[in-house]
């Protein structure tokens, strides 16, 4: 794992400072910006998405779907925890604190956005960061491409029912048009071009010109994580300036989903008697999220300025090292599975 994923929530922790900083310094420049959009859909922040997502997509090899059947019992773990488990126990959880236990402490209005952030966080399962956590539990590297390949293809028709489907039972109006929009623009766009360039640069199949592309887009990615970061919350910079304990109120209940999720897959690969380099990936795809997914389809639906995208971006906070403690745990337990 580079410097930049080990350290990745002390970078996205800087950005988040300038961010605040430069939002209080400057707010006629994040005005300017936000003003920049088509549909509901911001132009600049679509762009430093994009320079995320599509890097992403080119390492899906949709070649390894022909492995499908092997080892099935990994796969519907991994598909059970992510699409039947997870976003409804994220749901429950942000229903739970935002309208139960902290109610005194938040505005309806802004309880409703972090609950639709954190349901947006539930339902994208991890796309690229599940390989970093592979590799670190001695995962089966091309078990977890047939796990991956086959959430990126479930996404496609399972996320925006799904996101809809649980914003509306937390009261929280629907546009299915920007929904749809979000979903094409961020997943089935970056997927066919992600595939289409792996295509073209890897037609020998030895991944040289294909790992060199992606060397030179790393660090652009890099690039639109922090700024995306930077920019939300500079958008937020009063709010969050007036109201300091948001942040944690936010991370709260998305460690107990966590750790939670971790749990449930974990004790059930165990009892599926699966082996640790199956096990592990499994349950750290149904852990972690698709954050870049959930942060763009939260400024879609609810804005720059929403609470809805300043909770997917707490979870970019949250959810580094906390992976990083359950890839210890995984690998202190690999006993366990012999």
């Amino acid at each position: 794992m580079g410097i930049f994923e080990r350290y990745l929530s002390v970078w996205v922790a800087l950005s988040i400072g300038a961010g605040v900083v430069l939002g209080n310094l400057m707010p006629d420049v994040f005005h300017g910006i936000a003003a920049i959009e088509y549909a509901h859909v911001n132009l600049v922040v679509a762009v430093l998405i994009w320079l995320m997502i599509y890097p992403m997509m080119i390492q899906i090899d949709f070649a390894s779907l022909k492995d499908v059947g092997k080892k099935p019992k990994g796969l519907v773990l991994t598909l059970v925890i992510n699409w039947l488990v997870k976003p409804f126990t994220m749901a429950l959880l942000g229903w739970l604190f935002f309208k139960g236990l902290f109610a005194d402490w938040v505005d309806p209005q802004s309880a409703g956005e972090y609950i639709a952030g954190m349901i947006l966080l539930g339902v994208a399962p991890c796309t690229a960061m599940v390989f970093v956590w592979s590799q670190l539990t001695k995962g089966d590297a091309n078990y977890t491409l047939v796990q991956v390949s086959i959430n990126d293809i479930i996404m496609i028709f399972a996320f925006a029912p799904i996101t809809a489907f649980l914003l509306g039972i937390s009261n929280i109006q629907v546009p299915w048009e920007t929904l749809m929009l979000s979903v094409v623009l961020y997943v089935v766009m970056p997927l066919i071009a992600g595939a289409v360039t792996r295509k073209k640069l890897d037609r020998v199949n030895d991944h040289s010109r294909l790992n060199s592309f992606l060397s030179t887009l790393k660090p652009w990615s890099i690039v639109g994580l922090l700024a995306t970061v930077v920019l939300l919350f500079g958008f937020q910079a009063q709010t969050i300036i007036e109201q300091p304990l948001v942040i944690g109120l936010i991370a709260v209940p998305l460690l107990i989903q966590t750790y939670g999720i971790f749990a449930i897959a974990y004790f059930a690969a165990k009892q599926l008697k699966l082996p640790h380099n199956v096990a592990a990936p499994a349950c750290m795809i149904g852990t972690s999220n698709f954050f870049e997914l959930a942060v763009a389809v939260a400024i879609s639906l609810f804005g720059l300025h929403s609470g809805a995208a300043l909770a997917t971006v707490v979870g970019v906070l949250v959810e580094v090292p906390v992976m990083l403690s359950l890839v210890w745990f995984a690998n202190r337990t690999r006993h366990w599975f012999n």
